[in-house]
């Protein structure tokens, strides 16, 4: 009987037995930690978080950031006040999580006093790479300004 077990699961197709890079709840603090980083500049951080081919794709295509270029712009002084999510939910298939919600992001004005709220609907999918979960796309749209 164990013979035929081990035929069995020899035979099922890898893709059977892929799952999620991580448990959604851990998934979703990954995902706050990459926010929390993009807040401080913590470049370390994103360098082992995002995936070499890592694309980011800001409000209606104004601009688009690979891994290279997003790095290099953390290095220079962030502005940001406070950036945070909420709402998110996750869509799963296989390898590959999808999660979607709202990040509120307060960044100073330049007189450093007073700041401006924006708010975004972002979409973010993390896949697993040689084992670990890495964020290969962001697509985000501006809802509101203040």
């Amino acid at each position: 009987m164990k013979k035929y077990l081990s035929i069995l699961a020899c035979a099922l197709p890898l893709h059977a037995l892929a799952a999620a890079c991580l448990p959604t709840d851990a998934l979703v603090e990954r995902d706050r930690q990459y926010e929390a980083a993009l807040g401080t500049g913590n470049a370390a951080f994103l360098r082992e978080a995002l995936a070499d081919d890592y694309v980011w794709v800001h409000t209606l295509g104004s601009e688009i950031e690979t891994k290279p270029v997003l790095l290099a712009r953390m290095a220079k002084p962030s502005r940001f006040k406070s950036r945070t999510t909420s709402d998110v939910q996750a869509r799963t298939l296989g390898e590959t999580t999808v999660l979607h919600g709202i990040s509120t992001v307060e960044q100073w004005n330049a007189d450093g006093q007073t700041f401006k709220t924006n708010r975004y609907q972002f979409m973010r999918t993390w896949v697993n790479v040689d084992g670990q979960c890495r964020l290969l796309a962001v697509q985000t749209m501006n809802l509101s300004s203040k």
